[in-house]
């Protein structure tokens, strides 16, 4: 099964820019078997995003090959982003959000 860790950020951004070191390092720190990692600028992949309004960054989704296992914005601290992909790693229940969430792990998964 495949886990799809994305996050949503903005290159104007201050918080993002800095972010993405974090992120990069707490995702090189998970099993990477079926691990699929990326970093989605909202604006330059707005065709990706479709219909979705990030309004907080950075927003995080987690996704595995059937459901949306947790979307939402984190505050931007190491230990934060580490217990919410620990927590999601191992339990594949489905998170309720936003359906256009879904849209985009559905695009996620086909490769987008």
């Amino acid at each position: 099964m495949s886990l799809h860790v994305a996050c949503l950020c903005a290159a104007w951004c201050r918080t993002c820019e800095s972010y993405q070191q974090v992120f990069e390092a707490a995702c090189a720190e998970l099993p990477q078997a079926g691990l699929r990692v990326r970093w989605i600028d909202i604006e330059d992949e707005a065709e990706l995003i479709g219909d979705l309004d990030i309004e907080t960054f950075p927003t995080l989704l987690i996704a595995d090959d059937v459901h949306v296992r947790f979307a939402g914005p984190l505050t931007p601290q190491p230990e934060t982003l580490r217990r919410v992909l620990r927590a999601h790693l191992d339990n594949a229940e489905a998170a309720n959000v936003d359906p256009d969430y879904h849209v985009l792990a559905a695009r996620l998964r086909s490769g987008g």
